[in-house]
């Protein structure tokens, strides 16, 4: 436990870590925030579950196109300045969708919002692995777990400005104020990190997967898809199928993202002593009893207690699949991960979007048991793949 404290008194103490894990915490606040008005743009445009879906879609489908794009800004403005940009953009886009008159404006708002989110989520990510390797300390699992208090955060916050009456415009553009003014306060500390030369290569080359790889990518969608049911669909459950009142509706995400965030925080010990084929093989056993707890005993509580569970689940699916990716035999850590992440983004594309038809030609809890015996099999799989570590790491 002394491990544990002294590992987030250095982070929070250390100017350049805090600056970057504030990032993370102000983009994952916007997402969350997000999040919590889907049920609202639901019922402002009157949409069933498959033509959410649909818009759901636009949002993902500017994160994957703007992959490239966040290379190449990159590449010529830098991680720290693209990174203090793409936030500022990312806090005035996430204002719009809330905002347009129609259905295909929002549509198109959420597209810009996919673009400054994955600009945004390439150049934070980079500047943390670059404090890593530049300080020699661990960074990087503390900055996603910041990420997820962001998320929950931002989603409760949200979800209560909705109970209280405050119009949706208004409490996004705080939201919005909020987060420009929070990242211009990390300027200087961010613009203290050293630049790096990004090598170009393998790290974006795609290759088709080998036997071990392929395993991973499995267990990759079965996890991304758990993630974007959550993202996308838990505000739409807690109102249209719990009946929750209008302040807790977000906090069913909220529930979801504390879990992820905590996981995440005490994931480099949890990893040290029990490995990471067995967190894995639990990790999908919560989740299926989370969406369990969702589907069969639908009251507020256990729902929300549900949707703790499931992300308690997947919190440290990413960290473990992606390290895996990057030790894959036969194939250079950079193409490993770039092959990893393109699976995973389909998935991650796709998935709400499917869960949105499927809950329309039946009902959304069966939609969700479907995502949760994905998860049973994700629990079966984890404990056969290859390029896991069965044993925990005797490294201290």
């Amino acid at each position: 436990m002394s491990v544990f404290f002294q590992h987030f008194s250095t982070f929070f103490s250390h100017a350049r870590s805090r600056a970057v894990g504030l990032v993370f915490a102000a983009d994952g606040f916007l997402y969350g925030s997000w999040s919590a008005l889907i049920p609202t743009v639901k019922s402002k445009f009157g949409l069933d579950a498959a033509q959410l879906g649909l818009l759901l879609f636009t949002l993902p489908l500017g994160i994957t196109l703007a992959n490239p794009l966040a290379a190449w800004m990159i590449g010529r403005y830098g991680m720290r300045q693209t990174t203090i940009y793409s936030l500022a953009l990312s806090s005035a886009s996430f204002a719009l969708p809330i905002a347009m008159p129609s259905v295909w404006l929002t549509g198109l708002a959420l597209f810009f919002c996919g673009l400054f989110f994955s600009i945004l989520n390439v150049a934070m990510n980079t500047c943390a692995t670059s404090i890593e390797h530049q300080e020699k300390m661990r960074i990087m699992s503390t900055c996603h777990g910041m990420w997820s208090l962001g998320a929950m955060s931002g989603s409760a916050m949200g979800s209560t400005a909705t109970g209280l009456g405050v119009p949706a415009v208004w409490h996004m553009a705080f939201v919005t104020g909020l987060v420009f003014f929070a990242g211009l306060g990390q300027r200087k500390a961010l613009l203290s990190i050293r630049e790096e030369n990004q090598e170009s290569g393998d790290g974006a080359t795609f290759l088709w997967p080998n036997a071990v790889l392929w395993g991973l990518i499995v267990l990759s969608l079965c996890t991304n898809l758990a993630e974007g049911a959550m993202a996308d669909w838990a505000a739409v459950y807690m109102r249209d199928i719990v009946a929750a009142p209008a302040w807790l509706v977000g906090w069913g995400f909220a529930a979801y993202a504390f879990f992820m965030a905590s996981g995440r925080m005490a994931g480099d010990m949890l990893l040290l002593r029990y490995g990471s084929q067995q967190i894995l093989r639990a990790g999908g056993a919560l989740v299926a009893l989370g969406f369990g707890f969702a589907v069969f005993l639908p009251g507020i509580w256990t729902t929300l207690t549900g949707f703790a569970l499931v992300g308690a689940g997947v919190s440290l699916g990413a960290p473990i699949l992606y390290a895996a990716a990057a030790r894959a035999p036969g194939m250079a850590p950079g193409a490993g991960l770039a092959t990893m992440n393109t699976f995973a983004m389909a998935t991650f594309l796709a998935g709400p979007t499917a869960i949105g038809f499927l809950a329309k030609a039946t009902t959304l809890p069966i939609a969700f048991t479907v995502v949760g015996s994905i998860a049973l099999f994700w629990s079966w799989k984890a404990g056969n793949a290859q390029g896991l570590d069965p044993k925990p790491s005797r490294k201290p």
